[in-house]
């Protein structure tokens, strides 16, 4: 192994690496000089490349631009011609404009000339009508003198004549129809009322409500008293009516507006005096225990009534209301007989009509459903009725049944119509109502004094109890034809000033006697 120190190895270390550097070198040289042949070469390719794709665009560019100037320039022709089209099309308008012009002028040179004729007429027509004027003026003149007349005296004669010979002609011609309606309907009518009558038989019997309380004796009167009245306050306030002890013997008057209330202080009396036991909490005790008992008994003959009748779906209050009206009397009629009654009677002329029997019976039920509750609320019978009637959803010809059976409003259907005759029906049979004699000679009086209102009358006579009135007029003043006017007069007076159960006939009489004596 040589040794490092010796010099010749040295030199031979620095020579070896001396060369090594020169030969990396010259390889790094050759390397770099092939690189930049290949550069040259890349570029050039590339160059020539980038010419020919320049050229290409070039071309393309110059062939693109050619045909946008093709397409431009027939863009341009087109447009021309457009152009071209429109300014001859206004071309043709300006002259057509032009002819019109023409037209007008010439037009508006002959309506001047019109207007200017028309001007001469007129002037002329209003010298004829001063003429005329002048003239007609004259002969009015000379006619007032003939005839010792002013013009608007003659007009007024003239009207006075026209109106009644018109008169006359109208009165005639309604008798004429009223005869020829009465001809073809009486007989229909009054087969289906008398089928209706005879089919439903009921009692005559007036029902009144029982406002006094027959005692066992006349000590009872000082328990009922009580120790400084204690006791009769005690059902007084309790019922909320007021009792009445005075001398007649074994007896009290109950007195109140409310039908129910008396007839739970009935009860409640009857059952203290049957009882012994009289005292205030006692009191108390009975007539809650009444009240209990009497709704359930106004809910079984509400219930009792629907299922006569056979409706359904009948809301609970309206069921409460019908069972209350059978203590409710109107000219001592009891009041839910008297809606059984109209229903009976309305379902049945529906019957012999073609018409819904049911809807027709149930209007008829609840026709007088308000007189449940007038008593406790403002508003007539009708109002309420129709009222409670809506609010439980009720048929529309239900409502319109309660609100016109008493002619408050015009009936919509003929249901309508029916439950009014069916409640006339009721009402007027002899034997349903009953009347003091008070209102019944004040009837008779108004009823003769409005018959007697009317010129022409001689003497007038209040029949049937009130159903019928008889007018004798003077023969000299009234015709045969003013009489059936007359007779229509009195009835639509009587029907808007008297309120009157059923139906008032109306009589006109008018006599003529010619008297000779033979000598």
């Amino acid at each position: 192994m040589p040794r490092l120190d010796d010099p010749l190895t040295i030199l031979t270390y620095v020579l070896a690496v001396a060369i090594g550097f020169l030969l990396y070198f010259a390889l790094t040289k050759i390397k770099v000089s092939k690189a930049n042949v290949d550069a040259t070469k890349i570029v050039e390719e590339a160059t020539a490349k980038a010419d020919n794709i320049v050229k290409e665009a070039i071309l393309d560019a110059k062939t693109q631009a050619y045909e946008y100037k093709l397409d431009a320039e027939k863009d341009i022709k087109e447009q021309r011609l457009e152009v071209t089209k429109f300014e001859n099309k206004l071309l043709q308008r300006e002259q057509n404009i032009d002819r019109r012009d023409i037209a007008l002028q010439g037009k508006e040179d002959v309506l001047d000339d019109k207007a200017r004729q028309l001007e001469k007429k007129s002037e002329e027509l209003g010298k004829l009508e001063a003429q005329l004027k002048e003239q007609i003026d004259a002969k009015i003149v000379e006619l007032e003198k003939i005839a010792a007349m002013s013009a608007n005296e003659a007009k007024e004669e003239l009207f006075k004549l026209v109106e009644q010979k018109m008169s006359k002609e109208v009165t005639a011609f309604i008798k004429e129809q009223e005869d020829e309606a009465k001809s073809k309907a009486s007989l229909y009518a009054k087969d289906i009322i008398a089928a209706a009558i005879n089919r439903y038989s009921q009692e005559e019997t007036i029902e009144r409500t029982v406002n006094v309380v027959a005692l066992p004796s006349e000590e009872m009167k000082g328990r009922i008293i009580g120790r400084e009245g204690r006791n009769i306050k005690a059902i007084e306030n309790a019922t909320g009516v007021e009792l009445i002890i005075d001398d007649t013997p074994e007896a009290i008057t109950i007195s109140c507006f409310d039908p129910v209330r008396r007839e739970i202080a009935r009860l409640s009396l009857e059952t203290l005096i049957r009882d012994g036991r009289i005292q205030p909490g006692r009191i108390e005790e009975v007539v809650q225990k009444t009240k209990n008992e009497l709704n359930e008994v106004i809910q079984k003959t509400g219930e009792d009534a629907i299922f006569e009748l056979g409706l359904s779906r009948v809301n609970k209050e309206i069921v409460m209301m019908l069972g209350k009206l059978k203590y409710r009397t109107s000219y001592g009629q009891n009041g839910l007989q008297h809606s059984l009654e109209v229903a009976h009677f309305a379902g049945m002329m529906a019957a012999e009509l073609g018409l819904n029997q049911q809807l027709a019976r149930r209007a008829g039920l609840l026709h007088d459903l308000g007189k449940a509750v007038d008593h406790e609320m403002e508003g007539s019978h009708v109002e309420l009725g129709a009222k409670f009637a809506k609010k439980y959803g009720e048929n529309a010809t239900v409502i319109n049944a309660i609100e016109s059976h008493h002619g408050d409003v015009e009936p919509t259907s003929v249901i309508s119509i029916l439950v009014a005759a069916a409640d006339t029906l009721s009402a007027a049979r002899p034997g349903s109502r009953s009347e003091t004699i008070e209102n019944y000679i004040q009837r008779l009086e108004k009823l003769e004094e409005i018959s007697k209102s009317f010129q022409g009358v001689d003497k007038v006579f209040a029949i049937q109890a009130g159903r019928e009135v008889r007018v004798v007029v003077k023969p000299d003043k009234v015709d045969d034809l003013a009489s059936h006017k007359l007779a229509r007069e009195i009835r639509d007076k009587i029907e808007n000033e008297l309120t009157y159960p059923g139906h008032i006939k109306v009589t006109v009489i008018r006599e003529i006697r010619a008297n000779e004596i033979a000598k």
